[in-house]
């Protein structure tokens, strides 16, 4: 792979640290709200230690408890019809009359029938993870086949196809190895596509045949024309399954905000009823009760939110590098480099 070559995995060939977009994608959802929310809940403890007004005080002359938790019910109300506002925006995708449900299995019918005429085989795997596994597993057939035609028709002329066969074939093995027991719904097989940068791949190779391609023999150009297309389908397919990913996320982010704004309510509804300056008198580990109390009542209403910010920051994170589809590239690292 040439200097130039972006990198394969998403993380690497976007701007900024990889950490940080690991952590905006990569990271489990759950993990990243219980992260947060223990993070909240030590900052406000601490905050306690710095010698500010004693929360205990505020209870007391300011009715703080009550200025504090109040805000939350509305909040999460308020919430909780966004959660119905998003199931709509998804369940709309799905209604329809019977003819343009029977448009969208005729689409998807031709679509894989097409993708089995080009590798060869009689049926494809239904499961997503499997299906861009037989795709790729394609796209490095006829890359490899490329590579030893060209090279057996002229040795000294074949580096740089040699050079991006190398590259696909590299990052092709990569990609199957991540796609094997990955299962739909999780997010490994959407980061096991966007690890496949296909939109340089078409580039490339549409490059080799308008460089070499009177050089190249019929068996390499049938060879050249088969991974094209296969990397066509790539692109499609993976945007196929983005945008089944992004319902089965809301619809499970929906689910999630529903189950956790009843106890958050409750939570709240306890501290405005039965909270207030004379509760729990006395401190542990140097802090006083109400502290440690308060805090985690604090961290706990806010959880929907923290919810509804985690599952959003991915999704958005994915939609904003995926803008493009086919051989279109959107980022600056990559429009940097010398394409003639």
């Amino acid at each position: 792979m040439s200097d130039s070559t972006p990198s394969d995995r998403l993380e690497a060939r976007t701007e900024g640290s990889r950490y940080w977009m690991r952590l905006l994608i990569a990271v489990d959802r759950w993990l990243l709200v219980a992260v947060i929310l223990a993070v909240v809940f030590c900052l406000l403890v601490v905050t306690s230690r710095l010698g500010l007004a004693p929360l205990r005080e505020i209870a007391a002359s300011q009715n703080g408890i009550r200025y504090l938790f109040s805000p939350f019910i509305g909040a999460i109300i308020t919430g909780t019809s966004i959660v119905v506002t998003i199931n709509q925006l998804v369940l709309s995708q799905e209604l329809g009359a019977v003819g343009d449900q029977r448009s969208r299995m005729q689409e998807a019918m031709g679509f894989q029938t097409d993708v089995e005429s080009t590798l060869g085989i009689g049926v494809s795997n239904p499961e997503p993870a499997a299906f861009l596994d037989q795709l790729v597993g394609g796209i490095e057939d006829r890359a490899g086949r490329l590579g030893e035609t060209v090279t057996a028709d002229d040795p000294e002329g074949a580096e740089p196809v040699t050079d991006f066969v190398d590259d696909v074939t590299r990052n092709a093995e990569t990609v199957r190895d991540d796609l094997d027991g990955a299962q739909f719904g999780t997010f490994e097989v959407m980061l096991a596509a966007l690890d496949f940068n296909y939109s340089w791949k078409i580039y490339a190779a549409r490059r080799i045949r308008h460089h070499h391609g009177e050089s190249l023999s019929t068996e390499a150009e049938a060879a050249l024309d088969e991974l094209l297309s296969l990397l066509k389908f790539f692109g499609e397919a993976r945007e196929h399954f983005k945008t089944l990913y992004f319902q089965w996320e809301l619809i499970n982010l929906s689910r999630a905000l529903l189950y956790i704004a009843l106890p958050a309510l409750a939570v709240v509804g306890v501290f405005l009823m039965y909270v207030d300056a004379t509760t729990l008198y006395g401190t542990t580990l140097g802090v006083d009760n109400l502290v440690w109390l308060a805090s985690a009542g604090f961290a706990l209403g806010i959880a929907p939110f923290v919810v509804f910010i985690v599952f959003i920051l991915r999704i958005a994170t994915v939609a904003k590098h995926t803008l493009a589809m086919g051989p279109f590239i959107l980022r600056e690292t990559e429009r940097e480099t010398d394409v003639e």
